[in-house]
C-alpha cells in the first residue's frame, strides 16, 4: 500500500466514524409533527413560516389565505436537549437552573439556604439568583430578622407569567437564528450571482466575521 492509499483509507474510516455517530444518534426527522404539541405552518404565496404552540381552529391564514402545515422536510436536524436550550437561549447553564428549580419549589429562601441544599458557593448562588433576578425568573425581596435587620430572600414570579416570559424570550431568540440563516442563505444566493476571487468558504465566513465585530 502506498502512502496516497494510506491517508485515502485514514480518510475514508474517519468520514465513516462521522457518518457513523450521525446516523446512531436519533434525528427529528423520526418525529411524527402530527403528535407533537406545536405547528409548522407555511404560506404558499411567500416565504413565509409559522411556528405555533397552540391548536388554531381553522389553521393558520396569510394573505387571507390559508397556510399549509408542514408535516414532513427532507434536512435532518438534531433534536434539542433541554439544558443546550436554557444555555444558548438565556444563558443558563444546570447550575442555575438547578437553583432556579430550587427556588421555586421552596421559596421563598435566602443564598445561605440555597448554598445548604444544593451544596454550591455562596458566590456563586448569589451571582446566579442575581441573574435569574434579571431574567425575570426569580423576585428578590427583604425579609425582616426577629433578632433585627433584614435578610434578602428570593423566591418564584407568578407561573403563568413565567411560561410567557420564557416562550417569548425563546421566540425572539429563535427568530434572531432564523435571521441568521436567512442571512447565510442570501450570502450563498450573492456569491453566486457575482465574480468573487475568493471561495465561497472564505466570503461566507468573512461576512459573518465583520457582522459580528460590528
Amino acid at each position: 500500500m502506498t502512502a496516497n492509499d494510506s491517508s485515502k483509507q485514514d480518510n475514508d474510516d474517519q468520514d465513516r466514524a462521522v457518518d457513523s455517530e450521525f446516523t446512531s444518534t436519533p434525528h427529528a426527522t423520526d418525529l411524527d409533527l402530527n403528535a407533537r404539541p406545536y405547528g409548522v405552518y407555511e404560506c404558499q404565496d411567500c416565504n413565509n413560516v409559522v411556528l405555533t404552540m397552540q391548536d388554531v381552529e381553522g389553521g393558520m391564514t396569510c394573505h387571507g389565505e390559508p397556510m399549509v402545515e408542514i408535516t414532513d422536510w427532507e434536512m435532518d436536524v438534531q433534536p434539542p436537549d433541554l439544558r443546550q436550550v436554557l444555555l444558548d437561549a438565556f444563558g443558563l447553564p444546570k447550575m442555575g437552573l438547578d437553583i432556579c428549580l430550587c427556588v421555586i419549589g421552596e421559596g421563598p429562601v435566602s443564598p445561605s439556604e440555597l448554598a445548604e441544599t444544593l451544596d454550591y458557593d455562596r458566590s456563586t448562588i448569589r451571582r446566579y439568583l442575581n441573574e435569574l433576578v434579571d431574567v425575570g425568573l426569580l423576585q428578590k425581596s427583604q425579609l425582616n430578622r426577629e433578632e433585627g435587620g433584614f435578610v434578602n430572600v428570593y423566591h418564584s414570579v407568578d407561573l403563568d407569567r413565567m411560561r410567557r416570559e420564557t416562550l417569548v424570550g425563546f421566540y425572539v431568540w429563535a427568530g434572531e437564528a432564523a435571521a441568521l440563516i436567512e442571512q447565510a442563505n442570501l450570502t450563498k444566493a450573492d456569491y453566486l450571482s457575482e465574480d468573487h476571487s475568493d471561495g465561497l468558504q472564505e466570503v461566507f465566513w468573512k461576512e459573518f466575521e465583520e457582522r459580528t465585530d460590528s
